[in-house]
C-alpha cells in the first residue's frame, strides 16, 4: 500500500470509499439499464448524439413526431423489420430506454465529477488514488464515445437490423473495464492489502486464469446478445439434437460474412458454442478455487459466494437460452448479465486478498 494513502485520514477514507461505492452502484445500473436497452431493441430509438441539448426528451407531440420520424429514416432497417406497425406511443415506450440510458450516464459523470473535484480541493485524496480516478474519468468518456460509435453503427445501414455485434462486444468490455478499475480502486481504498492478504503464489496464479477466462467469456456474452446468437439452437443441451447443431456449424464460413453476420448462422452456432463451452470452464476453475477456498479462513467466505455466483450464473444461462424462442428473453438476459459483474466482483475481491510473488 503506497504511504500516501495510508496518510490519507480514517474518516476521510470512510468518506471517500462510500463516493466509489456509490459510483460503482450506478456503473452496475448502467450496465443493467444497457441490456434492458438492447433486449427491448431500444437503443436506436434515438437517432443523435446531443450531449446537452439531449437531456431534455421531447415535450410535446410535434417533438415527438419529429424523433419519431427521425427513426423511421435512419434506422429504416430496424423499423420495417420489427416495428413496422409501430405508432408513436408504441415508440414512446422504446424512445425511453434508450433516453433513461443516456440520462443515467449524465447522472453518473455529475455526480462523479463534483466529489471528486471536491476531495481534491479538500485534499482528502492522496496522489495515488488521483491518478487512478483520472484513469476512471477518461475510460467513462471511452465508454461513452464508443456507446455512440456503436449506435452510429446501425444507423443508415442497408443490412444491419441491429446495431455491430462487433462494436457492442467493444462498448461493453469497455465497460466492464471501468466497472473493474473502479472497484480495484475502492479495494485499495477501504482496506490496505497488505493487512489482510494471504501470500500464496499458486492461488494467486489460479485467480488470475480465472479472472481472464471470467472476462473472455463476458465478451462472448456480448457476441451473443448483439449477433442474437441464442435464438440458432434455443436448447440448453446441444446433444439432444447434435446432428442439427453440426450441419449449422457447417454453414459457409468466410471474411465477408463473418462480419456481415446478420444471415449467417453458422458464425452465431460458433460463437453460442464457444460462450457454452467456456461457461463449463469458467464452472470448473471455479469450482476448483472453492474447495481450495475452504482451507483458509480469509478465503473461505468470499470463495463460497463466488460458488453460488457460479451456480445462479450457470442456471441463469440455461434458462436464457431455453426461453431464446423468437427473441431473446429480457428478464433472464439482464439478469444473467448483472449476475456476470457481480461475479467478476467477487472473483476481483478474491485476488485483491491473495497476493503471488
Amino acid at each position: 500500500m503506497p504511504a500516501s494513502i495510508q496518510n490519507i485520514s480514517g474518516e476521510h477514507r470512510k468518506i471517500v470509499f462510500r463516493w466509489l461505492v456509490l459510483g460503482l452502484i450506478l456503473v452496475f445500473v448502467q450496465v443493467v439499464i444497457g441490456g434492458i436497452t438492447r433486449l427491448t431493441n431500444s437503443g436506436l430509438s434515438i437517432t443523435e448524439w446531443e450531449i446537452i441539448k439531449g437531456t431534455l426528451p421531447p415535450l410535446n407531440q410535434a417533438e415527438w413526431q419529429i424523433a419519431f420520424d427521425k427513426y423511421k429514416t435512419f434506422a429504416s432497417v430496424q423499423f420495417q423489420s420489427l416495428h413496422a406497425d409501430m405508432d408513436i406511443e408504441a415508440f414512446k415506450k422504446i424512445y425511453f430506454w434508450e433516453y433513461f440510458h443516456r440520462l443515467w450516464a449524465r447522472s453518473i459523470g455529475f455526480i462523479f465529477l463534483f466529489p471528486f473535484l471536491f476531495f481534491v480541493i479538500k485534499k482528502w485524496l492522496s496522489t495515488d488514488i488521483i491518478k487512478r480516478l483520472g484513469v476512471v474519468i477518461l475510460m467513462a468518456t471511452a465508454v461513452a464515445t464508443f456507446g455512440w460509435i456503436m449506435v452510429a453503427s446501425g444507423l443508415s445501414e442497408d443490412k444491419r437490423t441491429w446495431v455491430s455485434a462487433y462494436k457492442l462486444v467493444i462498448h461493453l468490455m469497455l465497460a466492464t473495464g471501468l466497472f473493474a478499475y473502479l472497484l480495484w480502486t475502492a479495494f485499495i481504498v477501504y482496506k490496505d492489502r497488505e493487512a489482510i492478504a494471504l501470500k500464496h503464489p499458486p492461488i494467486q496464479a489460479l485467480l488470475k486464469g480465472l479472472l481472464w477466462l471470467t472476462l473472455f467469456q463476458i465478451g462472448l456474452g456480448g457476441l451473443m446478445a448483439g449477433m442474437r446468437a441464442g435464438l440458432i439452437f434455443p436448447e440448453w443441451s446441444i446433444w439432444v439434437d447434435l446432428p442439427r447443431f453440426i450441419s449449422i456449424l457447417n454453414g459457409q464460413l468466410d471474411s465477408v460474412n463473418i462480419i456481415d453476420y446478420e444471415s449467417n448462422a453458422a458464425i452465431k452456432a460458433y460463437v453460442q458454442l464457444a460462450h457454452r463451452f467456456t461457461a463449463y470452464l469458467v464452472t470448473l476453475g471455479t469450482i476448483y478455487y472453492y474447495t481450495i477456498s475452504k482451507n483458509f479462513s480469509s478465503l473461505a467466505k468470499s470463495g463460497g459466494i463466488l460458488f453460488l455466483l457460479i451456480v445462479i450464473q450457470l442456471l441463469l444461462g440455461l434458462f436464457t437460452v431455453a426461453n431464446c424462442i423468437g427473441s431473446v428473453p429480457p428478464l433472464y438476459g439482464v439478469l444473467h448479465q448483472g449476475t456476470a459483474l457481480i461475479f467478476l466482483a467477487v472473483l476481483l475481491w478474491n485476488k485483491y486478498i491473495v497476493l503471488g510473488e
